[in-house]
C-alpha cells in the first residue's frame, strides 16, 4: 500500500471519527463495494444504551439489511469497511468530502483537509440531533430503518412522512419505556410476545432494538385475529430477514407459548382486549407487561354507582371516570397477581388521548397464596362492585 493511500485512508478514518464525536456527522455512504453481494454501507450516528455510537448498514444486493454498532473509538474497525469500498462520502454540518480509490490503486479525498479544519477549529456549526430533527430529543430510531420504510412510516430516504410524525414519536417513545426495563430481563435469548399485535408496528420496533440494535438473539411472536394483517407482518418480517420474529393468526387466550416469556406487549388492544392480554401475560408469568388500553366501554356500560351518578350524568365525564377507574383496576389485579405496577404516559396528550402505559414488572419473590395477594384481589373485587352495582368481575 503506498503511503499517499495510506494516509488518505487513515484521514477518512480520522475525520469520520471525529465528526460523530463532534455531533456533526450526518451519514457517511460507502459505495462501489468490492463485495459484489453488497450495494452500499450507510454509517449513520445513533444513541444505544444511552451512548452514542455509529451503526453500519450494510444493504445487500438480495435486499436485506444487516446492522453492526461501532464505538466511537473503533478506528480499526471503520478502516476496515473502507477497505472494502472505492467510494465513500461524508457528509457532515461542517461540511463534505469525498474519498475515491481507483482500480490502479490511487485514492484521494476531496475536501478532506478543510473539513479536518473545520472540525478542528473552535467554530460554531450546527450539532446532528441524533435520530430526528427535534432539536431537544434525541430519539432512539432515525427514520431510515427499513421497519419504518416498509411500514410506511418514512420514504426510502429516511424522511418521516408528515402524517407519520406522531407515530414515528410513539415508537421511540416505547423503545425508551423499553430501555427502562432492560435491567429487569435476564441475559441470554429473549422470548418476546406482541399480542393483539395489529399492524405490528412495534412487533418490528422492539425486535429491531433488541436483534439489530442489541445484538441479541430474539424469538418475538406477534399475534392477532386478522388474517390479512397477520400475512402482510409475515412477509415484512421475511423481506427484512428478521428469523426470530414470527406472526399467527388465532386467539391469544388459546396461545400456549412453549417457553417462558420475558416481556409482553400491547399497543391499544380495544377495550376488554387488554384485559385478556393482561390475563394472558400473568399466565404465563411474564417478566415484564407494557400494555397501552384503547378505549373502555365495558366500564361504560357496567358503571352502576349511586354515590357518582353525580358524575354519571355528564357523558364527557362519565367516560374519562370509567378510562380511570378500568386501568387503575387493572393495576390492582397485576398486583394482585405479583406484579410491582405503574401507569405512565406513553405520548403527549395533544398527540393521541390513549396515551397511558401499564407496566407490571414481576416480583422475584411473591407468594400469589399470600396475604398481600389476598387484601389486593379482595380490593380489587371490592372496588369492582362498589362501581358496578355489585358484579363479579370478569377477569380475576
Amino acid at each position: 500500500m503506498s503511503d499517499i493511500l495510506l494516509e488518505n485512508k487513515e484521514l477518512l478514518c480520522r475525520l469520520i471519527l471525529k465528526s460523530a464525536q463532534a455531533d456533526a456527522l450526518k451519514k457517511a455512504v460507502f459505495s462501489k463495494p468490492a463485495d459484489k453481494g453488497v450495494k452500499k454501507t450507510v454509517m449513520t450516528p445513533r444513541v444505544i444504551s444511552g451512548r452514542v455510537m455509529l451503526q453500519a448498514e450494510v444493504f445487500h444486493t438480495d435486499n436485506k439489511a444487516t446492522h453492526e454498532n461501532i464505538e466511537l473509538d473503533s478506528s480499526q474497525r471503520i478502516a476496515e469497511y473502507i477497505d472494502g469500498y472505492l467510494q465513500i462520502n461524508l457528509i457532515t454540518t461542517a461540511g463534505d468530502c469525498e474519498y475515491k480509490l481507483s482500480q490502479s490503486g490511487k485514492s484521494v479525498v476531496i475536501g478532506g483537509l478543510k473539513l479536518e479544519r473545520e472540525l478542528s477549529a473552535e467554530k460554531s456549526f450546527a450539532r446532528v440531533q441524533i435520530g430526528g430533527n427535534n432539536k431537544s430529543k434525541r430519539y432512539i430510531l432515525s427514520g431510515d430503518e427499513p421497519f419504518l420504510v416498509y411500514l410506511g412510516v418514512s420514504d426510502k430516504n429516511g424522511r418521516v412522512y408528515d402524517k407519520k410524525q406522531a407515530k414515528f414519536r410513539q415508537i421511540n417513545r416505547f423503545l425508551e419505556l423499553i430501555r427502562d426495563i432492560e435491567k429487569h430481563l435476564p441475559e441470554g435469548e429473549l422470548r418476546v410476545c406482541d399480542l393483539c399485535c395489529g399492524k405490528s408496528y412495534l412487533s418490528f420496533a422492539v425486535y429491531h432494538y433488541f436483534a439489530v440494535m442489541q445484538g441479541r438473539k430474539v424469538k418475538m411472536t406477534g399475534m392477532d385475529l386478522k388474517p390479512d394483517v397477520i400475512e402482510y407482518c409475515s412477509k415484512v418480517a421475511e423481506h427484512l430477514g428478521f428469523e426470530g420474529l414470527e406472526f399467527i393468526c388465532g386467539d391469544i387466550r388459546a396461545y400456549q407459548p412453549e417457553e417462558h416469556v420475558n416481556l409482553v406487549i400491547s399497543l391499544h388492544a380495544c377495550d376488554i382486549a387488554t384485559d385478556i392480554v393482561l390475563e394472558k401475560a400473568t399466565d404465563v408469568c411474564a417478566d415484564v407487561i407494557l400494555s397501552t388500553p384503547c378505549c373502555h366501554h365495558d366500564m361504560n356500560k357496567k358503571l352502576d354507582c349511586d354515590a357518582l351518578s353525580f358524575v354519571g350524568k355528564h357523558s364527557m365525564l362519565r367516560q374519562k371516570l370509567c378510562d380511570a377507574v378500568t386501568d387503575a383496576l387493572r393495576l390492582k389485579l397485576l398486583e394482585a397477581k405479583g406484579y410491582d405496577v405503574t401507569a405512565l404516559e406513553l405520548i403527549d396528550p395533544e398527540e393521541t388521548p390513549k396515551n397511558i402505559l401499564l407496566r407490571g414488572i414481576r416480583k422475584k419473590s411473591f407468594d400469589t397464596n399470600g396475604e398481600a395477594a389476598k387484601r389486593a384481589m379482595s380490593e380489587y373485587i371490592e372496588a369492582y362492585a362498589y362501581l358496578t352495582g355489585g358484579k363479579t368481575p370478569e377477569f380475576m
